[in-house]
């Protein structure tokens, strides 16, 4: 069984290698959304506004032995400029994420839609194809004409045969 060398003792480790600690990409970006949705809700401003508004009350108006930053609010400016430099690259992280899964849900769009567009074409072409054979069949106006038609010149055959019966029975029967 093959030892992990970084695992043993009796061996150097190599020399420039520095060892990052590893980090799930998907669990910190599911973190760093969840942390710009909260930065962008009226929570989060209502919470930053009541927090600078204590600062500046307690820096201005609290005896000067328990004051911890001074007027220029110097403490402050450096807590609100840290947050902005983490919460910019965190903000930029989220909207990539929201553009990879737009991405995805577009082009589900667009298969789904071109699924879509075969269908719809299939069935127009087998509606086309019945319209063209529903041509080489009699229809109920074509069946009725044609069975008027018919009826027409048998009722023509019978008066004509009546007559000649007629005639024939007037030549017998002068």
């Amino acid at each position: 069984m093959t030892e992990n060398r970084r695992d043993r003792l009796d061996q150097p480790r190599d020399p420039g290698r520095v060892q990052l600690p590893k980090f799930d990409p998907e669990a910190f970006g599911r973190w760093s959304e969840s942390i710009a949705r909260y930065m962008g809700t009226a929570k989060f401003i209502v919470y930053m506004t009541v927090l600078i508004a204590a600062w500046f009350a307690w820096n201005t108006l609290a005896p000067e032995r328990l004051r911890f930053d001074p007027y220029t609010f110097t403490f402050l400016t450096l807590i609100l400029s840290l947050q902005a430099s983490y919460a910019a690259p965190l903000i930029l992280l989220a909207q990539n994420r929201q553009a990879d899964r737009d991405r995805l849900a577009m082009e589900e769009d667009r298969r789904r839609a071109a699924m879509q567009k075969a269908d719809t074409e299939y069935l127009a072409r087998e509606i086309a194809a019945l319209r063209i054979a529903l041509g080489d069949v009699a229809t109920r106006d074509f069946l009725r004409s044609e069975l008027n038609r018919v009826a027409d010149e048998l009722d023509e055959a019978a008066l004509r045969r009546e007559k000649r019966a007629r005639m024939e029975w007037e030549e017998d029967h002068p």
